[in-house]
Parts: C-alpha cells; structure tokens; sequence
C-alpha cells in the first residue's frame, strides 16, 4: 500500500544550524542546517541550506469581461521580462495574506474588490525555503487608485495590460508563460471557472473548425 496521499508534518533532527547571511536589510534570510535521517543518531550530519522567507500573496484580478490583469516585469535572476500577476511579501507583522492581496492589488494597479476567492496555499520550492504562497481570485473590481504609492526599480519599468482570460489560459497550458505563480494561478481558476470562458471573433472561429 503506498502512504496516505497527504503531507506529513514533522522534523528531522538538527545538528547544528548556523545563519550565513542576514538579509542585508532585506526580509530574506539564508541559515545552513546540519540535519540527520531520524533513527540514525551515529551517522554523520549533512547540510542544507534554507532561505528563510515571509511567504508572498499573488493575486489573480479578472474584471467583467473576464480579462486578466497582468504584469510584465524584469526579473534579474533569469534575466527576462515575464508576465506575471500582482504579488506581495508577506513582510509586515500581524498581518493576513488576504490584505497583503488587496494593498498589492491597490499599490500594482489602484484596483480594489469586493469578491475574493482563495484559490489555494502552496509552498514554491520546499527543497531550499519553506516560502509559502497564496492565491486569489479577485473579482468585481473598482478604481481607487494608487494613493502615495510610487513605485521604483524593475516596478518603475512595469507594463500593465488586461489579457483575455482564455487567451492566458492557452498561453500558460501551451508553454509561452513560465512563471510558476502565474501557472499556478491560472490553471486552479480555470478549474473553479470550468468550462474555460473561450474566445470569440473570426479566429477563434477557424480554430473551431480546423
């Protein structure tokens, strides 16, 4: 019989853990962790290293056309500009993943609204962080605007554009987007928005019929 389909929570034993870099004034932290198999108390520790992270809310906002609002955002590390969705460290105490998502939303596009939905909480790379992510569905969106929020670096350079639900859909399932959050985000709507709202027009059209 395989395990139960379920995660486990539990430790393994730490031998040591010593903090290598302190964030620099950042949120992000990295610690090295010398852990052992439990059950194996002789044998020698290994190491592992850990970013500590506050986790992040990503927020994916559809309006009554079921446009999505994306972003296209430099990302240094992969050295592409990707489309994604507005997004937020979980990096002030106290407080909940769903109000980061709605002062992300207001600060990335002076949108607010009135429905949201949790799509799901999910981890992004356990096998370096325990950084925890959590999605919603925004929905029934109004203006209010940015207020003092300015934005600055990659932000400063940001595109914003409302893209057909369906046609980000295709995009994603098809391999042309490659941000996981975004993946993530997209694919669990779809499933919640069953069928899929398709496009309409003459080309879409010659896709029915082919």
């Amino acid at each position: 019989m395989p395990p139960e389909l379920a995660d486990v929570p539990g430790q393994w034993p730490v031998a040591e853990s010593r903090l290598e870099y302190d964030g620099g004034g950042w949120v992000v932290r990295l610690r090295n962790d010398l852990i052992r198999r439990p059950g194996h108390p002789d044998e020698e520790p290994f190491s592992r290293l850990v970013v500590e992270h506050p986790g992040a809310a990503i927020v994916l906002a559809l309006d009554a056309q079921d446009r999505a609002l994306c972003l296209w955002q430099y990302r240094h590390a992969v050295r592409e500009t990707l489309v994604q969705l507005p997004a937020g460290l979980l990096d002030v105490d106290g407080e909940e993943p769903l109000d980061v998502a709605r002062r992300e939303l207001a600060e990335e596009a002076g949108l607010e609204a009135r429905s949201w939905t949790h799509l799901t909480s999910a981890y992004s790379s356990p096998g370096i962080t325990a950084e925890m992510s959590h999605y919603f569905l925004a929905r029934d969106l109004t203006e209010v605007g940015r207020g003092d929020f300015q934005p600055e670096h990659e932000e400063a350079e940001m595109e914003l554009a409302w893209i057909p639900f369906a046609d980000l859909h295709d995009a994603v399932a098809g391999g042309r987007l490659r941000d996981a959050h975004l993946a993530l985000a997209v694919l669990l709507a779809g499933s919640r928005l069953a069928p899929v709202p398709r496009r309409s027009g003459p080309d879409h059209q010659k896709e029915q019929d082919s």
